[in-house]
C-alpha cells in the first residue's frame, strides 16, 4: 500500500510538472513608474503605445510581445513601458504633468504616428527614437539589438 501510494505521488507530480513551462514574462509598467524607473536604472524605456480598439495592437501583444526570444531581451535591457493615451489619467515627465493626448503629441514632437506606436527613450543619451506600425518577432527583435548597441555605444550609427 505503501509503495502504490509513493508510486501514485511520484507520478501525479510528474504529471504535474510537465504541464509547467519554463517560459520568461515580463510586466508592464504604468508610464509613472516605469519612465523614472528606467532613467534611474540607465535602461532603455520601451513605450508601447496602443489603445483598445486596435486590432493590430492586440496582434502584436499576442505575436510579438509574446515571443520568448524578445520577452529575454526586454527583460535585460529594457522597462516596458504600456501607454494608452485615450485613457484619462496623469502622467509624470520631470516637474511637469500632462494628459494622455499631450505626452503623445510630446513624445512623437509632431511626426506622424497611428497605433500601435513604440518610442525608445535612451536615457543616458536623452535621445527619444519612434517606430510607428505592427512589427513581426524578428523585426522586432532586430530594432531591439540595434537600440541596446546604440544605448551602449558598440554601435556608431543612429538608431533611425
Amino acid at each position: 500500500m505503501k509503495n502504490g501510494f509513493l508510486a501514485f505521488t511520484f507520478l501525479a507530480v510528474f504529471t504535474l510538472s510537465s504541464f509547467t513551462t519554463d517560459e520568461e514574462k515580463f510586466a508592464w509598467q504604468h508610464w509613472n513608474d516605469g519612465f523614472s524607473r528606467a532613467k534611474a536604472e540607465n535602461k532603455i524605456a520601451l513605450i508601447d503605445t496602443y489603445t483598445e480598439w486596435c486590432g493590430w495592437c492586440k496582434k502584436m501583444d499576442k505575436d510579438t510581445y509574446a515571443n520568448q526570444d524578445i520577452i529575454k531581451k526586454i527583460n535585460k535591457n529594457f522597462i516596458p513601458i504600456k501607454f494608452n493615451p485615450e485613457l484619462e489619467g496623469n502622467y509624470t515627465v520631470g516637474d511637469t504633468t500632462f494628459d494622455g493626448r499631450t505626452l503623445l503629441a510630446a513624445l512623437s514632437q509632431g511626426k506622424k504616428s497611428g497605433y500601435p506606436t513604440t518610442f525608445f527613450f535612451l536615457p543616458n543619451q536623452n535621445k527619444m527614437f519612434q517606430y510607428p506600425g505592427y512589427m513581426d518577432a524578428k523585426q522586432f527583435g532586430d530594432l531591439l539589438d540595434k537600440l541596446v548597441m546604440v544605448h551602449t555605444g558598440e554601435a556608431q550609427e543612429s538608431a533611425n
